[in-house]
């Protein structure tokens, strides 16, 4: 995919072409909501090591001022995900915000500014129990713990075997949130520990209404980007205009199969946004 409009790709549904042309004829009222981790970035055995492709930045410096808003979503520490795509300090990210922590954290580019709510006493009841729990499910050595502050998740990615160790841990974690007041959210050889009522669909469609958005490009590639296709579609129902992208994973077919397009995952969202902004500027 180039720079010239017509290299846009046509979505499959009716409704996505009808979100697609709301976006291209009006986007200073439209919001590109965007995952981070398998979206914008790569997705890596070492989730620390994660960072945003490499044209992600230039694409959304281009896109960014068109728009009325660009926010990332996602289940990482709003701070992690800002060092982890470089989006501090970029002259045209002044419309970027990240909603972390499924939008219980917010980073605001324009200001720099982070707000976030004291964690739920839960995680930290959980993260100390879970060596245990990893050590009862047989599958210590290959799983691996990352601390979100506001969460915890459990990866199976680096194990011998990482769908039988997946497999193996969501019984076990389900119970042991349960205890606690917590929620499992599963996702790609990951599952996620933290507390109820913190989804990308509650997050998008607050920030949808605070921002007075009236057409919205959502792009996720994880079972965690469920709650926000299906914001969308509740949304579209009403008449708001959307677009839903799957950045392409073989992982997920069920966000695949409820896209109105589909693109060859990060370098692919940063080729549709790149080209959006191309047609955007050249209508």
């Amino acid at each position: 995919m180039g720079s010239h409009p017509n290299t846009l790709p046509s979505p499959t549904t009716p409704a996505g072409r009808e979100g697609l042309h709301r976006l291209l004829t009006a986007p200073d009222h439209a919001v590109i909501a965007l995952d981070f981790d398998g979206t914008l970035a790569p997705i890596v055995a070492d989730p620390d090591r994660a960072r945003a492709h490499e044209g992600a930045v230039p694409a959304l410096r281009s896109l960014g001022p068109l728009v009325r808003s660009v926010a990332v979503i996602t289940g990482r520490p709003a701070p992690v995900a800002v060092r982890n795509g470089g989006f501090a300090g970029v002259p045209g990210l002044e419309h970027l915000v990240v909603l972390g922590h499924y939008g219980a954290e917010r980073w605001d580019a324009r200001t720099g500014t982070l707000t976030a709510p004291d964690p739920h006493p839960g995680v930290a009841a959980v993260r100390a129990e879970l060596p245990a729990v990893l050590d009862s499910a047989g599958v210590r050595q290959g799983a691996w713990i990352e601390e979100k502050g506001h969460a915890v998740a459990v990866h199976t990615r680096r194990a011998d075997d990482p769908q039988a160790a997946f497999d193996a841990l969501r019984a076990p974690l389900a119970a042991l949130a349960s205890r606690h007041g917590l929620i499992v959210e599963p996702g790609r050889m990951v599952l996620e520990l933290r507390p109820p009522g913190m989804d990308k669909g509650v997050a998008l469609t607050r920030y949808l209404k605070e921002t007075d958005a009236a057409a919205v490009l959502y792009a996720g590639d994880d079972l965690g980007d469920i709650p926000a296709f299906a914001a969308v579609e509740k949304l579209r129902s009403g008449g708001f205009p959307g677009l839903l992208v799957c950045s392409g994973s073989t992982e997920v077919t069920e966000l695949a199969e409820r896209s109105d397009l589909v693109v060859d995952g990060p370098a692919g969202v940063v080729a549709l946004l790149a080209s959006l902004a191309a047609a955007i500027r050249t209508p």
